[in-house]
């Protein structure tokens, strides 16, 4: 891009930015802070492109009255940590929205062709779970309990090992989107596949709402999150396929960057799946009541982090 492109483009945020930084003491903390790391962002840019040019020099000299505002008086490191969680994660997953939107499109529309797929065609789901899984399952149906996988090994270690298979799965979604998208949407699609058939065969054996009730304590963090790093996988994908006015690697890099706090973000969630997966869903059949209300909880915080909250601060801070 031409510098005097990038400036027309930035011109009135960093008039916006020059104003708070004159009257901050009448400006939320948070907006001084998100203008730091617009600024950063910007400043950044400009050193690559547009080495000891006035822009740069002035976007330097800006960051600098920024930075020493905001760390005053205040331990970087901490302030650093609490601010990724409080405005960049969020502003992340706003840049992204779309491409989360696309994830979670692809996962639906897999998801019902697995179903379709199951009605019509008898052994389409022992072809995508396998004979083994199957017929252990529908041995579990017959004796009550057709979600007693969830209740073979030890708490701790399944938690454990449950935990890492799910980072792995989101993992391989993420980096998989270095392939224009194609590899992360193999494995959403696939993934989808399996939970529609998955669920088809509870449904055919007129168990689905005893054993959705025990699959989706877990199943609604675990399944939204691994649609979240499928997002963050097809943001990449798409910033070498649409780079707009940047370079195809300048735009990686930036949306790299984004979506790998996106992905951050999802660990924590990941953890409190694995945990309920191998503490809680095992003792499914006690109250229909604790499990419904885990349920509608993770859903809940899933909607909220990844819906609501970017929302409320996009309209706050004026992101695009």
């Amino acid at each position: 891009m031409r510098e005097a492109s990038f400036i027309e483009r930035n011109k009135q945020k960093w008039i916006s930015i020059e104003n708070n930084l004159l009257n901050k003491d009448r400006v939320d903390p948070d907006v001084l802070a998100s203008d730091y790391l617009e600024l950063t962002n910007d400043l950044a840019y400009a050193q690559t492109f547009y080495t000891k040019s006035k822009t740069q020099a002035y976007l330097n000299e800006l960051a600098i009255q920024a930075h020493q505002l905001i760390y005053r008086d205040q331990k970087s490191s901490n302030n650093k940590l609490a601010h990724f969680f409080k405005i960049e994660v969020f502003e992340a997953i706003w840049h992204i929205r779309r491409q989360l939107l696309y994830a979670f499109l692809i996962f639906l529309l897999a998801s019902l062709i697995g179903v379709v797929s199951a009605h019509y065609d008898d052994s389409f789901i022992r072809f995508i779970l396998g004979d083994q899984y199957v017929h252990m399952t529908i041995e579990n149906i017959k004796e009550g309990n057709p979600a007693a996988v969830y209740q073979s090994g030890s708490n701790v270690g399944g938690a454990l090992a449950i935990t890492i298979n799910n980072i792995k799965v989101a993992f391989y979604a993420f980096v998989f989107g270095v392939f224009v998208s194609l590899g992360t949407g193999y494995i959403l699609f696939t993934n989808g596949i399996m939970l529609g058939a998955f669920h088809y065969m509870f449904y055919k054996y007129e168990v689905l709402g005893k054993a959705m009730s025990a699959i989706w304590i877990h199943g609604t963090l675990e399944i939204s999150v691994i649609i979240i790093a499928g997002g963050c996988g097809m943001a990449l994908g798409n910033s070498i396929l649409f780079p707009k006015t940047y370079t195809r690697l300048e735009s990686f890099k930036r949306q790299t960057k984004q979506a790998a706090k996106v992905l951050i973000s999802t660990i924590p969630f990941f953890i409190v799946a694995g945990t309920l997966e191998g503490f809680v869903t095992r003792y499914y059949q006690v109250s229909i009541g604790l499990c419904l209300g885990i349920i509608f909880v993770s859903l809940c915080s899933i909607i909220y982090f990844y819906g609501i909250r970017p929302q409320q601060l996009a309209k706050k801070y004026g992101w695009n």
